[in-house]
């Protein structure tokens, strides 16, 4: 048995690229052909490389967590949970973000639009929202222990409030909203947050 050809290309560079379709495109708007295009890959390279398109959209939204759970790992050390929630629901809309980069969250993005032949895809969508959530109400409680929070304040409710924001937000950035109309957004939602 001969030896294969090695490997022409880079691979965390082809995942980054297949990445950044699938976050312009959603999960069912990317075809193989946008991904071999955008990762310079033939289709037998990606098969052997990254499995099939649902297997790379998990490669993909796994590279994406890691990248953006500095974000949210960073804001949910903040002190008050006002400040984490100015944070995060920025990262969410993209204000910052590089300049030709996709608005919006993948997360969000890779579910808009899925049939029943991609239900796995949503189904994990959303449980990777929903694990999001759930943290962040745990660290609401935490908040609301220290007092930075009032007594009546439902830490999960209030984090199912926050992550509803930041899901809409993501949404409007994804379909043009400036970053100074996603500002106005999370100002008039901070103007809401519960006075301790």
């Amino acid at each position: 048995m001969g030896v294969g050809r090695p490997r022409e290309f880079d691979a965390d560079q082809a995942l980054d690229s297949a990445l950044e379709v699938f976050w312009r495109q959603g999960y069912e708007g990317t075809s193989l052909s946008d991904l071999t295009e955008a990762m310079g890959i033939a289709k037998p390279s990606l098969y052997s490389v990254f499995g099939n398109k649902e297997e790379l959209f998990l490669k993909a939204l796994d590279r994406y967590a890691a990248r953006r759970s500095d974000l949210s790992c960073n804001a949910l050390n903040e002190p008050t949970s006002r400040r984490a929630v100015e944070r995060m629901l920025l990262a969410f809309a993209g204000v910052g973000e590089e300049e030709g980069s996709p608005k919006g969250c993948l997360m969000v993005q890779g579910a808009l639009v899925c049939s029943e032949a991609s239900e796995s895809i949503r189904k994990e969508l959303c449980a990777r929202r929903s694990e999001s959530e759930a943290a962040l109400g745990r660290r609401m409680a935490e908040w609301k222990e220290a007092g930075d929070l009032p007594p009546e304040a439902d830490p999960a409710d209030l984090a199912r409030y926050v992550m509803s924001v930041a899901q809409g937000l993501a949404v409007q950035a994804a379909s043009g909203a400036s970053a100074g109309d996603l500002r106005r957004v999370v100002s008039m939602t901070l103007r809401t947050w519960p006075p301790v």
